[in-house]
């Protein structure tokens, strides 16, 4: 089978695909689900995440920043008391029950809290779900009800001061008392999220000289723990960051979580989780930071207009609002992906904590994905955010001083964006090295094409065709530069981070456009085309953004490590596979941008 019949080919039942296949197979846009088919009940969970930021967390921003003492936990109290913390949780512990996708709403809509969303989500994320996925029943039934209700509030403790991206580093050791009834766990975390006020830690430390890491859950009146001051930060000000110390901390046996040398596996697939609810984070950060700039260049007036009616105002406008749109699509496919898979499993007979790990692994590549598009839409969004407030954008008493600093940390925060970009290729190479993704072949497949004349056909004028097309020569080029640099460097190939991250940028740019391209298709299927026209121009601004991004991260990719002739015939493949029709950029901004100023916010 050719590249083009594999990468044309229709799929004919639901989540037929599986995570990292995206380059290789079609999606259907009846396979994805879009936000914007959230049903009426997950809307009003939104609803009410929405009242809670505009009622207890947007009028105290200042003060939250402060770190005003009992403020975030009374904040995490309230948001308890209306259910936020316990979307995820089993209705067995007091909790909604609701899919991935939905909990993705919640972080979504919530992540305009500023601090108060990174207190969250480490709660309800990485604090919360070791117990839920990896503790067996007296543990959950312990743990979660108080967690999912905000009784107690949790903080996860992994990074130490020498072990950051290498967390399985780590030092903290464990030591079985001489009655063999507790743990004593002595070491040193840092960067410790909610640790000022959190009573239940998920605490990673190494037993005797074992070579990986195990998992605790250490109450705070276990004692033996002691903190340093609040860290001073540039952003997230009012979110509790401590170093925290394990003295001869008495942890009970039964308090160790899952199994012995498991807690860099648990590490790992919670971190998976983490990655994605942060880029939904984020683009409602973006969504909330784009809609007060809009209000700003309506009400500032400049030259006798409001600086709206402005085409290098509206620019940022349009380029912004493309940037969310694509990545939002992504976001909700991958979790829906992940919701499909978990059914899947279960329905097959597999314990439910184990399906929901096993379907966010299954779509780790999408996670590091967006982790990376997400954080980096957001620093895009609030660094234009300040410029076109101007000089206000500069005030601390301006809304963008704290957007500004605030979305730094986000490129950081699950791993680096660095780490993220070459997992991505790792991942993804090491499924084709088990058999479990078929990279090579439709590689091998671009290859020979090369050498073939084009084939001119017919052109299709559909509704998209132009825009599949484009997507199947993106997957090409992103393909030929893969497969080729695989061949070349072979061994070699892990050490150079500089030709991964090119091909984790053009793996990136396929599968965020071709989220927005079965979004957009979907909503023509639902509304009619003549509905969506902002949603048309906002695909096609992407898709010229991808187009581009894909043809420099590959000619760097080819330049760096092909030579002669090779470099030659690929580099003329990928301009080949980099063409787009000319299309008016400028007008179709100047579209989406009329439509977002009359709304007065962001509408997509």
């Amino acid at each position: 089978m050719s590249l083009l019949d594999t990468i044309t080919m229709e799929t004919t039942e639901k989540n037929t695909i599986k995570g990292g296949e995206f380059l290789i197979k079609e999606t259907t846009y009846q396979d994805v689900f879009i936000p914007e088919e959230f049903d009426e009940e997950q809307q009003m969970i939104a609803q009410t995440c929405r009242d809670f930021l505009a009622t207890e967390v947007q009028p105290i921003l200042d003060r939250i920043d402060s770190q005003e003492e009992g403020l975030m936990p009374l904040l995490m109290d309230k948001a308890g008391a209306l259910g936020i913390l316990g979307v995820s949780v089993p209705e067995e512990f007091g909790g909604f029950g609701k899919n991935f996708n939905t909990s993705m709403l919640v972080a979504d809509v919530c992540g305009a809290g500023h601090s108060f969303a990174v207190a969250l989500s480490a709660h309800t994320g990485i604090g919360t779900l070791p117990i839920l996925y990896y503790g067996n029943e007296e543990q959950k039934a312990k743990y979660i009800p108080k967690l999912g209700s905000g009784e107690w509030k949790a903080a996860y403790c992994l990074t130490e001061p020498n072990s950051g991206s290498d967390a399985n580093s780590g030092k903290t050791k464990a030591v079985l008392s001489a009655d063999g009834k507790h743990y004593i766990i002595t070491g040193q975390k840092m960067w410790i999220t909610n640790g000022g006020f959190a009573d239940i830690f998920i605490v990673f430390a190494k037993i005797d000289d074992d070579k990986n890491l195990t998992a605790f859950i250490v109450e705070k009146d276990f004692g033996g723990i002691t903190m340093n001051p609040e860290e001073h930060k540039m952003g997230i000000k009012g979110s509790s960051t401590r170093q925290v110390f394990f003295n001869d901390c008495e942890v009970p046996v039964e308090n160790m979580l899952s199994d012995r040398e498991n807690g860099f596996k648990i590490a790992v697939n919670i971190l998976n989780i983490g990655r994605i609810k942060l880029s939904a984070a984020a683009i409602g950060a973006s969504k909330a930071t784009l809609s007060t700039a809009i209000n700003y260049s309506n009400e500032r007036i400049q030259f006798g207009r409001p600086i709206s009616k402005y085409g290098a105002i509206r620019f940022k406008i349009a380029e912004i609002a493309s940037k969310l749109y694509a990545v939002d699509a992504a976001n909700y496919r991958a979790g829906q992906n992940i919701d499909d898979t978990y059914d899947q499993l279960v329905a097959g007979g597999m314990e439910s904590g184990k399906a929901r790990l096993k379907s966010v692994e299954q779509f780790a590549v999408e996670c590091a994905i967006l982790k990376v598009w997400g954080s980096e839409a957001l620093d895009y969004t609030v660094d234009e955010g300040v410029q076109i407030y101007g000089g206000m954008g500069f005030s601390a008493d301006a809304p963008m001083d704290r957007a500004y600093r605030d979305a730094r940390i986000n490129r950081i925060f699950e791993g680096t964006n660095e780490i993220n970009r070459l997992l991505t290729v790792d991942m993804m190479l090491k499924r084709a090295m088990k058999g479990e993704l078929d990279l090579m072949g439709p590689a091998t497949a671009v290859a020979a094409e090369l050498m073939s004349i084009p084939d001119f056909g017919e052109e299709d004028t559909t509704l998209f065709a132009a825009e599949k097309k484009v997507l199947a020569n993106l997957k090409k080029a992103t393909l030929m530069v893969a497969g080729a640099a695989v061949q070349k460097l072979m061994m070699t190939l892990s050490k150079e981070q500089e030709i991964l991250m090119n091909i984790a940028d053009m793996a990136s740019y396929v599968y965020v456009f071709e989220s927005a391209l079965l979004r957009t298709e979907k909503l023509a299927a639902t509304r009619g085309e003549a509905a969506i026209a902002g949603q048309l121009d906002l695909l096609r601004i992407y898709m010229v953004e991808a187009v581009d991004g894909i043809a420099k991260a590959g000619k760097e990719a080819l330049w760096a490590f092909a030579e002669g002739d090779e470099q030659r015939m690929m580099l003329v493949g990928l301009r080949r596979f980099t063409k787009v029709e000319p299309f008016n950029v400028k007008d179709a901004r100047q579209r989406v941008a009329q439509q977002l100023i009359e709304a007065n916010k962001y509408i997509f």
